[in-house]
């Protein structure tokens, strides 16, 4: 009966693909997010762009976490293969969120380290673009693989440092001032940081599995 069963599950889920497809929702995404901190002239159509790859990434998650369900051999750890996928759509969520604030406040001019902010997270969706294509054979691209991880770690930590300079340019510019604006820039820039802290989320379980394969 197990012997039966087996047969009817699919041998392998097509988890590669899914991943690569998702990276790459993920770098139009982003692209497209720091095309609005650059100061796009359309914010509104980068805002609905962005909100459509946000949706064809669900859709992406939904159907590996599907996979995970029917699929009898995976690749790596069912665990893993969930956490990945998982890690790589709070980035592109993040990326909503940012915008999703931007439009709600109105916002229409960002700071230098907002714009730098988000081009260092285009760069993360490209590096995970390229380990997700080098996941089909961890043994031998383990090396490159530990190579990227470790420089979206190192975004991430640009990031925080853009972060901070930019709260206290932030601070020095309304003190005293429009304190409401003050928040409401505030409040970007936090939702900036989150979209590097998911990526460096995605660096760790990449790490993961190369432990576990490698």
């Amino acid at each position: 009966m197990f012997a039966w069963f087996q047969r009817l599950l699919p041998k392998r889920g097509n988890f590669f693909e899914l991943f690569d497809a998702h990276a790459a929702v993920t770098l139009r995404a982003a692209e497209a997010t720091t095309r609005l901190f650059a100061g796009d002239a359309n914010p509104e159509k980068v805002i609905a762009e962005v909100k459509d790859l946000e949706h064809q990434a669900d859709d992406i998650t939904r159907t590996v976490l599907q996979s995970v369900r029917i699929t009898f051999l995976t690749p790596f750890d069912r665990s893993a293969i969930t956490d990945l996928i998982g890690s790589m759509d709070d980035a592109i969520d993040a990326m909503d969120a940012a915008l999703t604030a931007v439009s709600l406040y109105g916002v229409r001019e960002f700071t230098p380290d907002m714009h730098q902010m988000a081009s260092s997270m285009t760069e993360a969706a490209a590096v995970t673009v390229e380990a997700m294509q080098l996941l089909r054979d961890v043994a031998r691209n383990g090396p490159r693989i530990h190579q990227l991880t470790e420089r979206l770690v190192q975004l991430e930590g640009e990031a925080d440092g853009m972060h901070e300079r930019g709260l206290k340019r932030l601070f020095e510019r309304h003190r005293g001032g429009d304190a409401m604006q003050f928040v409401v820039e505030r409040e970007i820039y936090k939702h900036l940081e989150k979209i590097s802290d998911a990526f460096e989320d995605v660096a760790n379980e990449i790490d993961g599995i190369v432990i576990d394969h490698a």
